[in-house]
């Protein structure tokens, strides 16, 4: 059961006053990480104090993965976008683009509609070097073979010097032990870090936050990815990148990060975001080490001192689930691609069926099972989604017929534009990073990461609430101190459920949760899209297996909305705001859970249909599907989409002594 209240504009407007800036403070035990912070905050490096502070905390929508030119899948591609060009189209500012004409000036340019809050460039640390001398001549090596290649034949370099990374192995121009392209590395990492301070907005208006950050980009077999992005707090870094080639071993690059940063006694801090492992052949989290023996416990906490956050969603396709592993789930099969590793991206003969460790429900549900193992859990991620743009193109993310491509293995435009689609057709414009933080400063949002207090989107604002507890009461919905109450009462998203409260007469049942969504309210010329349903999904474990079930707590997926896929209008109604308190039904105390909000949006045009539709395609008539336009008729080709966001999880795990004393669990209820 589940109290639910739908409001239009007035409720709207309550609501933004009331639950998601919640002016009044409340008092901060320090010992407890996941309550507000007060107004004036210790900060890690020299800056003003932020003039705008929420104590409940609000959200702030942003990009963790973003490659501009210093990459070599980038630059092979014509991409010309530094890091400094990055932030300021992620702060609002017009970018042009490839193809770029015989005057040098690019014939396209792309803006965001509306600035983000935060953004990282992370550039791939694998071959930063290498590019660099192939790139700046007088440097060692710049007239190797290798980099007369780079500069004449870009996309014969691109497959050769990512197979020879992909072997942890240098080129001959790197010299001796690769040392002269290890010293390379360090002017274009001086670069990202110099265009991360120039734009990180250290004046009271806190008006946008950059981090230090690159990609390490893992890949094994035929081209299964366990790339990773890593994050740095603040301007106290390691000298250059630690790369794949580095430590082609998982386990070897956090010992590095440990020595080079952690451990380092320096004022480094460091985490590690996962990239989406929806390609990744189920070796984004293995079980196991390489040596085939089963992980410890020590590897398990090794696992969670880093990697705190994974990447749901981004340009190549969403990895929350699949159908054939979620087959009750209707809404599984949102932006799948019909691949399970990178490398049959490009040798379609390497095409193997998924396996369900591609997706993060079943890895949630292998936490529990390693938990109940080992005593940790390895899997203990919350939830954000990013572009992984190869423009530079910092969170453009949104579903538009003028959208560009991000180049991340779709169509190069280095040379002249696609006819037709401007990219592959099953890639996607990626999706937005949002983070729970008092303030738009370095350390309150790396906080907001380090404690999970983060979910991601698709592309629009949406912005949710979801908090877990044992006596959240039935009525928070109706209450204008809903955060205030939330973080009272329970814990936020990617936070752990604190023990049962057993004995005495008011022993509960069942945790119970509170989600509350707003709609994105778009901008003057595109506004959002009215909300259909938000849901919370469970996975746990009984004595035999995994579990999992999707519970409708709010909205109405029967509402009759829909999109005329002719025009593009969509048609129906929807919801500005939902909000449900909701209690477990099927709550057993024995059994170790997850729980995760989904909110969704009413349909609307896919990018592809939208640009399909203003080009005239009609796939009943031939003649319509000119050139390049193939994709709009593809049997896989997908027209409609339902943007969503995704919550981070909340964890219960039963207490001591809970198994044995548990009985059936008690019937659900909002009291």
């Amino acid at each position: 059961m589940a109290a639910l209240i739908r409001l239009g504009r007035t409720g709207r407007a309550l609501l933004l006053c009331a639950a998601w800036t919640a002016a009044a403070a409340s008092a901060h035990d320090p010992a407890d990480p996941l309550a507000p912070h007060p107004p004036h905050r210790a900060y890690s490096e020299e800056r003003e104090p932020c003039a705008s502070v929420s104590p409940q905390r609000r959200p702030f929508f942003g990009d963790l993965h973003v490659h501009t030119v210093l990459s070599l899948d980038a630059s092979t591609q014509g991409t010309r976008t530094r890091p400094t060009e990055a932030y300021r189209f992620a702060k609002g500012r017009a970018l042009g683009i490839q193809p770029f004409g015989e005057d040098g000036r690019p014939t396209r340019h792309i803006r965001l509609g509306r600035a983000l809050d935060f953004a990282a460039v992370t550039d791939h640390a694998e071959l930063l070097g290498e590019v660099d001398i192939c790139s700046t001549p007088d440097l060692p090596g710049h007239d190797s073979m290798m980099c007369r290649i780079y500069r004449q034949w870009p996309r014969v370099a691109f497959f050769w010097m990512n197979f020879q990374a992909s072997r942890a192995a240098r080129h001959d121009f790197c010299g001796d032990g690769g040392e002269l392209c290890k010293d390379a590395a360090r002017a274009p990492w001086r670069e990202t870090l110099d265009a991360a301070e120039e734009h990180y907005d250290r004046t009271a208006s806190c008006s946008f936050t950059t981090f230090p950050a690159y990609e390490w980009t893992g890949a094994n077999g035929v081209g299964n990815n366990f790339h990773r992005n890593v994050i740095f707090r603040n301007a106290n870094v390691p000298d250059r990148p630690t790369s794949f080639i580095d430590t082609p071993n998982l386990y070897d690059f956090w010992r590095a990060l440990g020595r080079e940063c952690l451990d380092a006694d320096s004022g480094c801090d460091v985490l590690v975001i996962p990239h989406n492992s929806n390609l990744g052949a189920g070796t984004m989290f293995e079980n196991v080490k390489s040596d085939g023996s089963p992980i410890t416990a020590e590897d398990a906490r090794q696992r969670g001192r880093y990697e705190r956050l994974v990447e749901l969603m981004q340009h190549k396709g969403d990895s929350e689930c699949h159908p054939a592993f979620s087959p009750e789930d209707e809404l599984c099969g949102f932006e799948k691609l019909e691949m399970n590793n990178f490398g049959s991206r490009f040798v379609p003969a390497l095409q193997e069926p998924p396996v369900a460790r591609q997706f993060l429900r079943t890895v949630l549900a292998e936490g529990l099972e390693q938990e109940r193992r080992l005593g940790v859990n390895p899997f203990r991620f919350g939830f954000i989604a990013s572009t992984d743009t190869h423009l530079g193109a910092a969170g453009l993310a949104k579903e538009s017929a003028d959208y560009p491509g991000h180049g991340g293995a779709g169509t190069p435009a280095g040379e002249g534009l696609p006819v037709g689609l401007p990219d592959a057709y099953d890639f996607n414009p990626g999706g937005l990073a949002v983070l729970f933080a008092e303030e738009n400063s370095r350390d309150a949002l790396f906080d907001a990461m380090h404690r999970r207090e983060a979910y991601g989107t698709s592309g629009p604002r949406i912005v949710v609430r979801f908090f877990g507890g044992w006596d959240l009461p039935a009525d928070l919905c109706e209450q204008p101190d809903l955060a205030a109450e939330g973080y009272a009462r329970g814990v936020p998203m990617g936070a752990d459920l604190p023990a049962r409260p057993v004995g005495g007469r008011a022993e509960p049942t069942a945790p119970v949760f509170v989600l509350s969504a707003l709609r994105d309210a778009g901008t003057p010329d595109a506004p959002g899209t009215p909300l259909q349903r938000i849901q919370i999904i469970k996975g746990w474990i009984d004595e035999r297996s995994t579990q999992e079930r999707v519970y409708e707590v709010g909205g109405d997926p029967a509402n009759g909305a829909g999109v005329d896929t002719a025009t593009c209008e969509p048609r129906g109604d929807g919801f500005d705001t939902l909000c449900a308190v909701w209690r477990d039904p099927d709550f057993d105390p024995r059994q170790p859970a997850f729980y995760y909000a989904r909110v969704v949006e009413n349909p609307t045009c896919r990018w592809t249909q939208k640009l399909c539709s203003a080009r005239g395609v009609r796939c009943d008539d031939p003649a319509t599907v000119t050139e390049g336009l193939e994709g709009c008729c593809a049997p896989d080709h997908r027209p409609v989409i339902q943007e969503r966001a995704w919550t981070s999880p909340v964890w219960y795990t039963p207490a001591a002594g809970e198994t044995a004393q548990a009985e059936s669990p008690g019937p659900g209820s909002d009291s």
